[in-house]
């Protein structure tokens, strides 16, 4: 009979643990219930991941997701604390536990000071009679708009309990779109290294050895075998030079990059990318269609919807497309004609909010929108990099071989001299 180690909460909020025998786990949930304790995970005594205590909880409430809030650094919270606290409230929240309660578990399980801090003070407000999205908007560099305006819709519903839910699952879908934009983005790096650092090691060390061998033929030399020899020679003497030359290149055109004029301007340039470009643009679009219908899905207003879906938009050009858009609702304007009124949606978008605003269901036409464009995206980001890899691969061996043919091309003509 395996050993199950778990963790559970007593009605006045401390958390006790142990180890039971039990053929299956649901057995050790229905004992601790029966003891009047509420179950935050069980797990098995070797190893095993903890096992979410309820039984009706979602998948991205898993106890697994909860590294940040388990982190034990000193560095300052970021998107997966947020993920994980909001997990971890779910959990609870579900289970039935009392909001202040859960928020002292929360204290307790927090092991990276910073973050600890916050839901410190988020509890204390709390407890003072403060409603939990006022609390949590004195963090709102931390939560964000769009996750305090949940939060407060669901009080407002008293749904709080599904509201953490689908926070869970809009945090973990929108961290699996930009974690598959960044994985896919590696491989085409890791070439792009390896070429550079090929060039450098050819230029830098095996096109210097034949130096001597041609230094005495002069034009005799063919032209190509002429250019990469003062390509050799140039890298090995101002080789320094060029690489301080590029660094602050770099410099300069990331703080260029980071400066409002310059990231609008690189910005609309990568829309006009022929492939990357519709991508980053659906890319962007998704973000805006899944905020916003998640937003009217929890009863928020339908313009402060817009003015903060519109914030989660990071290209500048589109954002500044959709400004707009919020102000033409107000005056009266239908949804539909102010977005179309864009330039930024394509027909299918149209008429899928047509067709949501029609029938009042906007909210889930807008997440069906946002599922279509996420699946376009993995499948664009899919074939570009079958395209992509092959031609880095092309580039590289030929960069490679006409270096070493200009080089054969001297030895052949140094023979043609000897003979």
């Amino acid at each position: 009979m395996p050993d199950f180690v778990w963790k559970a909460a007593r009605a006045d909020g401390s958390v006790v643990d142990g180890a039971t025998e039990a053929p299956a786990q649901a057995q050790i949930l229905r004992q601790l219930k029966a003891q009047g304790l509420t179950p935050i995970w069980v797990r098995e005594r070797e190893g095993a991941a903890p096992v979410a205590a309820a039984a009706a909880l979602p998948a991205t409430a898993m106890p697994s997701r909860r590294r940040g809030l388990r982190g034990r650094d000193d560095t300052e919270p970021n998107a997966a604390d947020v993920l994980a606290l909001t997990s971890e409230l779910s959990i609870m929240l579900k289970a039935g536990l009392a909001l202040d309660t859960a928020l002292r578990l929360l204290v307790g399980m927090t092991h990276k000071p910073r973050m600890m801090a916050i839901v410190t003070q988020v509890l204390e407000d709390v407890k003072g009679g403060a409603p939990l999205s006022r609390a949590l908007g004195r963090h709102r560099e931390l939560f964000g708009d769009f996750y305090i305006n949940m939060v407060r819709s669901g009080e407002a519903s008293g749904q709080l309990a599904s509201v953490f839910e689908r926070l869970v699952e809009h945090i973990e879908r929108l961290r699996a779109l930009r974690e598959s934009v960044i994985s896919a983005a590696i491989y085409p790096a890791i070439l792009l290294g390896v070429a550079i650092l090929s060039l450098a090691a050819m230029l830098g060390f095996v096109v210097p050895q034949f130096e001597t061998l041609f230094k005495d033929m002069g034009d005799a030399l063919p032209a190509p075998t002429r250019f990469v020899m003062v390509l050799g020679q140039v890298f090995t003497q101002y080789g320094w030079a060029l690489a301080v030359g590029a660094a602050a290149v770099f410099w300069l055109m990331r703080r260029w990059a980071r400066s409002p004029r310059g990231r609008a301007a690189l910005q609309r340039r990568a829309l006009q990318l022929p492939v990357l470009g519709p991508l980053l643009h659906q890319y962007d679009l998704t973000l805006f269609a899944r905020s916003l219908g998640t937003l009217l899905g929890n009863g928020v207003p339908l313009i402060a919807a817009l003015n903060i879906a519109t914030e989660t938009v990071g290209n500048v050009n589109l954002r500044t497309a959709l400004a707009g858009v919020p102000a033409q609702v107000k005056d009266g304007t239908k949804l539909v004609d102010a977005l179309s009124v864009t330039g930024i949606f394509e027909p299918l978008a149209v008429n899928l909010i047509r067709v949501g605003e029609e029938t009042g269901r906007i909210g889930p036409m807008l997440l069906e929108l946002a599922h279509i464009y996420n699946r376009n995206v993995e499948t664009g980001i899919k074939r570009a990099l079958t395209m992509l890899e092959p031609l880095l691969i092309l580039v590289l061996g030929l960069l490679i071989a006409a270096i070493i043919v200009s080089i054969l091309l001297g030895i052949l003509s140094v023979n043609d001299l000897a003979s």
